[in-house]
């Protein structure tokens, strides 16, 4: 049952999902002579990480994607990408924008705080029980309180009392190899890739870039030469564990035998997919914050003071605005912008229900306060949803989750990968490598006929230890 010449003779390996996920998986397998075969639920391939071009010319993500020179070189993309000069993040303390991270240190006020918390956590030996407890401990209770708490629950839907501590493990940190970075980011007019990456270390060379047609132009690199064992609109309705190792799926009604199965669907669907054991039973509780995103097609460029603006005042429905054409004026015609509002919801609730016309007109009451002559400016917009934006990481299921994260789904030769498999804060490179070294091991296992399949090892330093 071997997929091209020279390939293993031993049932494919089933990618369920054909987004960067799933088709880095796919390719690592091929690379290895190892069969597989893709179930793509949707009519196409990408998932989130499709771009759209409207009539207008204007273009835009679905959501925010940040690519770097890097994954773009791993692609052979490095020469259809173009540099991201720029890249600014500003809060909206009162009246007044304050720069990250400069801008943040210049208040005698949350300095002070910050300073006391820290000498009181030198004489506290336990652990911080929530995100409430650890921002407070970590930034002062002064900024926790009027700045970062209350972006982190606009952001997640949830009280910071109920979050667990790990969600600050998610934030950059290093004020000072930060501010370097910065700097070096204005001296060479790129903007520096910083805390957007951990599998791979930060450095001056790495650098955001955008590929020409949109971050979709990711995947369709990735699914060059997979055309012949993509199946699309396949909808996987079981998968098969015998004994505790994963050994087919059922798709459409049929039922196909499989050496193992990558699953890239969200971790909460992930259970009830699974037949044959209960055993990932825990990660049904897991939650997504949903999100709208609306564009907002305006008259006009550099509306923002930054490029992304962020809004922890409770007046604001949003927490986030973005203007992407300060970083990448290609995304608009010349003259014109796009503001991105994201507002978190819950799918299915009464924003989620709204229809778009609401959402833009509230999205440009939002907006007002920042850019005044907003609806003179106004063109158009273009609304788009998700109701997996963001994995929420709640202290009553913590446990589970750090369990997948040091034992994966505890089934022999299933593994769940990508943003939403993983269910972790992954922006494009990290589940690029975090697949293809997970997907490698898979392979060799695969190839050397071993028994077993452990989906988690001791991990090293930095990626590079393991290519």
């Amino acid at each position: 049952m071997s997929s091209r010449p020279g390939s293993k003779s031993f049932p494919p390996v089933a990618v369920v999902g054909g987004g960067v996920a799933g088709l880095t998986a796919a390719r690592a397998l091929r690379e290895r002579g190892v069969p597989v075969r893709i179930y793509e639920v949707g009519p196409q391939l990408a998932g989130l990480a499709c771009s759209f071009r409207d009539d207008e010319g204007f273009s835009f993500d679905f959501g925010a994607h940040f690519v770097t020179n890097r994954l773009a070189a791993a692609l052979g993309m490095g020469a259809v990408c173009r540099t991201v000069q720029r890249y600014g993040e500003v809060v909206r303390v009162g009246d007044r924008f304050r720069s990250y991270p400069l801008g943040l240190l210049a208040s005698p006020r949350h300095d002070v705080s910050a300073a006391v918390a820290r000498a009181r956590a030198l004489f506290d030996a336990t652990a911080p029980q929530s995100a409430a407890e650890a921002f407070r401990r970590e930034y002062g209770p002064a900024f926790a309180d009027e700045i970062a708490l209350p972006l982190v629950e606009a952001w997640s839907g949830v009280a910071a009392d109920q979050l667990a501590p790990s969600v600050l493990q998610k934030l950059p940190t290093g004020i000072v190899r930060t501010l370097l970075m910065c700097a070096v980011g204005r001296l060479t007019h790129r903007a520096i890739a910083i805390g957007y990456c951990r599998e791979q270390p930060t450095s001056p060379h790495v650098w955001h870039v955008y590929p020409e047609g949109g971050t979709g132009a990711l995947c369709a690199r990735l699914a060059e030469g997979l055309e012949d064992v993509v199946e699309l609109q396949a909808r996987v309705e079981r998968i098969h564990v015998v004994d505790g190792r994963a050994v087919g799926l059922r798709v459409n009604g049929r039922d196909v035998e499989a050496s193992a199965v990558v699953s890239t669907a969200p971790i909460h669907v992930l259970p009830r997919l699974v037949e044959g054991t209960d055993i990932l039973a825990d990660f049904t509780a897991f939650q997504f914050r949903a999100m709208t995103f609306c564009n907002l097609h305006l008259r006009g460029r550099g509306l923002l003071p930054d490029v992304v603006v962020w809004l922890p005042e409770r007046d604001f429905r949003t927490f986030r605005v973005t203007e992407a054409t300060q970083s990448m004026p290609w995304l608009a015609p010349e003259g014109k912008t796009t503001l991105t509002v994201d507002v978190g919801c819950r799918a299915g609730d009464e924003w989620w229900r709204l229809d778009d016309a609401a959402i833009v007109e509230a999205s440009l009451d939002d907006v007002r306060p920042l850019v005044p002559d907003v609806r003179e400016r106004f063109l158009g917009a273009r609304v788009l949803r998700t109701p997996i934006a963001y994995p929420v990481f709640l202290r009553d299921y913590e446990a589970a989750r750090r369990r997948l994260v040091d034992k994966g789904t505890g089934v022999d030769r299933l593994l769940s990968v990508g943003r939403n498999g993983e269910f972790d804060h992954l922006l494009m490179e990290d589940v690029y490598y975090r697949t293809l070294h997970r997907v490698r091991r898979l392979a060799d296992e695969l190839c050397a006929g071993g028994r077993g399949f452990s989906d988690r090892e001791p991990r090293a330093s930095t990626a590079d230890a393991w290519l």
